[in-house]
């Protein structure tokens, strides 16, 4: 899939090398990904673009916290606390999360109850359907 402006992405576009994560907050294998990722971007420059694929036959949690990634345009802030906490992942730990990142809060709580970001999250998912992950 080309990179779209719905993407969540660090660094250039046009840099010399592009990465693509389709990921789930719950899987433990993602949240090691994303602590080489973090390596990695401190020695070479790259596009870093993460996409959402959360496993719900598996990890019951990972799309209320994809939801909650998206919300009010601090992504990688939410983004690495989710995969820092990601055992602690329910409703009362997200708004706690929301808190220490400064979302308005009611905004917070009103998208994730309308799920909001619900769309966005579940368009990753069907494009990293293909992708093989393990947890």
């Amino acid at each position: 899939m080309p990179i779209s402006e719905h993407d969540h992405t660090q660094g250039k576009i046009d840099a010399s090398v592009i990465l693509v994560e389709y990921g789930d907050y719950q899987c433990l294998c993602c949240s090691e990904v994303n602590r080489m990722i973090q390596e990695i971007q401190q020695q070479i420059q790259l596009c870093f673009i993460f996409r959402h694929f959360p496993r719900t036959q598996l990890h019951h949690q990972a799309q209320k916290a994809a939801e909650a990634a998206a919300a009010q345009n601090k992504f990688w802030q939410m983004h690495n606390l989710l995969f820092a906490n990601q055992s602690a992942l329910n409703n009362g730990y997200l708004l706690e999360y929301a808190n220490a990142i400064q979302l308005d809060i009611n905004r917070f709580l009103r998208d994730m109850t309308d799920r909001v970001h619900a769309q966005r999250v579940n368009q990753n998912g069907l494009h990293g359907s293909n992708c093989f992950s393990s947890s």
